[in-house]
């Protein structure tokens, strides 16, 4: 048994119960929105999030069923990003199988966005827990407002404390979500509260940072992209920045910034290449791996148990993963 199949065969009945709850959330609607909920949802993933609500809820001997609707709500609403992330990106394919955008017009794609962020938001209201609801919104908006910000940013290279802040909003806001809604309606303290939102925080760092290196290191078939996606976006991500801050006066790097961040095909394609074969790309696995270890400190002060363990294996996943 490889480690993904390590920490999800403890939830393996539970996940089938959170997407069978998604998938309800269509019934009695259009019955496109149906189908386009049933496609979403089997075309995949790792459910890690998910799997992350359930296993720290079961740590900390939560209701089962309270966990169930909040991990349905947090995945649901990871889903409901991927299909505006896509439609934003023109991304015609996500883990090799097409995208909704790809089949329907973009008005359409947005209402289903639309629909999936409503029904998460009524699974969030499900568990009955206010402060679950209003964390939920928060990070709604912190998810919101870091897409904006990228919008309007993406040819800006900035220092690693901006790169932080937009990956934070990106994905480690939906992380630590995961781990302190869990939290919030299980057994736990104040301490192990705090100590659950900077494993999740950490986690959703470390995860951000590995993609960012996948999409240099790997390939099309893996990705459902071209290798260097977010550069030929003008997406400035830490391999990037760590490269151009090194190689500040070689010709490329100065070709790429004099085009605005949009240069030749040719360019753009000698300056992925160098990217994948430079120490940028170790160096930021160095840093994912930081992360990762200030993430096991955090998970130490809680209760040691088989769930406990699944946790760790989970955040070493994160960095051995391929995709």
């Amino acid at each position: 048994m490889n480690i993904l199949n390590r920490f999800q065969s403890l939830v393996s009945d539970e996940i089938l119960a959170v997407e069978n709850l998604m998938r309800q959330q269509a019934q009695g609607y259009n019955d496109d929105l149906q189908a386009a909920l049933d496609h979403l949802i089997s075309s995949g993933g790792k459910r890690i999030r998910p799997n992350i609500t359930l296993l720290v809820g079961k740590l900390l001997n939560g209701d089962i069923e309270r966990l169930i609707t909040l991990s349905a709500a947090i995945e649901l609403l990871h889903t409901a990003t991927l299909v505006h992330d896509d439609l934003i990106d023109g991304s015609l394919l996500r883990r090799g199988i097409p995208t909704l955008n790809s089949k329907w017009s973009p008005a359409a794609t947005v209402l289903t966005g639309d629909f999936m962020f409503a029904k998460a938001a009524k699974l969030a209201a499900d568990t009955n827990s206010i402060p679950v609801m209003k964390l939920f919104a928060n990070t709604l908006g912190t998810i919101v407002n870091g897409e904006i910000a990228q919008m309007f940013s993406s040819h800006y290279v900035g220092d690693i404390e901006m790169y932080y802040k937009r990956i934070y909003a990106k994905t480690a806001s939906l992380f630590e979500t995961s781990t302190k809604a869990a939290a919030m309606i299980s057994n736990a303290n104040r301490s192990q509260k705090e100590y659950l939102r900077q494993f999740g925080y950490e986690l959703g760092i470390a995860f951000q940072i590995i993609d960012d290196v996948l999409d240099f290191t790997s390939n099309q078939e893996k990705l459902g992209k071209p290798v260097g996606g977010d550069l030929r976006l003008g997406l400035i991500t830490l391999p990037s920045i760590i490269y151009f801050d090194k190689n500040a006066d070689d010709n490329l790097t100065k070709e790429f910034f004099k085009f605005g961040c949009n240069p030749p095909i040719d360019i753009l394609e000698k300056l992925i290449q160098n990217i994948r074969n430079s120490t940028a790309i170790q160096e930021s696995f160095e840093k994912a791996n930081s992360h990762i270890e200030f993430c096991l400190k955090a998970l130490h002060h809680l209760p040691a148990g088989i769930e406990r363990d699944a946790l760790e294996e989970l955040a070493c996943y994160v960095t051995q993963r391929t995709i």
